[in-house]
């Protein structure tokens, strides 16, 4: 017993030891170029900032805030209410977006990871989106000829055969609720988002597919269980602490992405163009608190549920 606890206990730490020195160049990255910038964004947004211009260049003086009413957070929430406006749109999307997001690249890596010719080709193609929705190519100008040209194409396309608005028409003359289906048609209008942001998950979940050994359902198969059954008593099980990880990815990706509403108008305040550095601050962090805390409770929900299998 006690070998068998060692073994354990040496396993842990150097599977500790090797997730640490994959992490290590982020810390390293971290403490050199994000450390400083946040602490003078922290500043700013508990400061009221003026920008003074000269032969030096830009500078900055910070003022203390000496009222509640004055301070960039309650201006940030109470006065430049477009940020409020656009947080209140946002989480009710990502209530929406993340279990669909979630949902789809499950079920498509059960697929990808099945045998089958050209496996490799069609797991490609849908890591394809990950790399089209990179910051290179998302900043591409939008003027480009070639770009306004598919874009006027997919418009034409969408135009002549509107699957989503015809099943939309049909659903609604059933007499359903539109309530109960509105969910869903926000769901089958952005499916393209969808697929664009369920890259990375898919490949999360074919690796937590793939360390679930085959000599467990050849056992199940042999106790007379179905396939449904042995999903949900054993795929699903195994694979429920890859549903929290990308669950905490898919939240940062969705409320931290550059076409974000929020951050839209966080970048807006931020920029040279905005001179309004020390709102912009206090929208960020107050952006980043919200962020926190959603990932807290879901991590807290998911968390119980999840099964570690060694």
């Amino acid at each position: 017993m006690k070998k068998t606890k060692n073994k354990h206990r040496n396993l842990r730490r150097r599977n500790a030891i090797a997730g640490y020195l994959f992490i290590l160049p982020f810390i390293i990255g971290f403490l050199v170029f994000l450390l400083k910038p946040l602490f003078e964004s922290l500043q700013m947004s508990l400061h009221k900032v003026t920008v003074a211009t000269g032969k030096g260049g830009r500078g900055f003086s910070l003022e203390p805030i000496k009222t509640w009413k004055e301070s960039n957070y309650y201006k940030a929430l109470f006065v430049e209410t477009e940020f409020k406006n656009r947080l209140m749109e946002t989480l009710p999307d990502m209530a929406i977006q993340i279990p669909a997001v979630l949902v789809f690249s499950f079920f498509i890596a059960l697929i990808l990871n099945q045998e089958f010719k050209g496996r490799g080709f069609v797991r490609a193609i849908f890591f394809i989106p990950v790399i089209l929705s990179s910051g290179v190519i998302v900043g591409l100008d939008t003027n480009n000829s070639l770009m306004g040209g598919m874009k006027d194409m997919i418009a034409e396309a969408g135009d002549s055969i509107n699957i989503s608005a015809t099943l939309e028409t049909i659903l609604r003359a059933t007499g359903i609720g539109n309530k109960i289906l509105e969910p869903v048609f926000e769901i089958i209008n952005g499916v393209d988002k969808i697929v664009l942001a369920s890259g990375i998950q898919i490949v999360i979940f074919i690796s937590g597919l793939q360390t679930v050994t085959p000599s467990m359902y050849e056992a199940a198969k042999v106790e007379g269980c179905t396939a449904w059954e042995s999903f949900w008593k054993i795929t699903f099980p195994l694979v429920s602490s890859m549903i929290l990880v990308n669950l905490v990815y898919t939240v940062v990706d969705f409320l931290m992405r550059t076409d974000n509403r929020v951050m839209e108008i966080i970048t807006q305040y931020s920029s040279a163009t905005g001179m309004k550095y020390d709102i912009g601050a206090a929208m960020a962090w107050t952006y980043f608190g919200i962020v926190a805390v959603v990932l807290a409770i879901l991590a807290a929900i998911i968390s119980k549920k999840v099964y570690y299998y060694e």
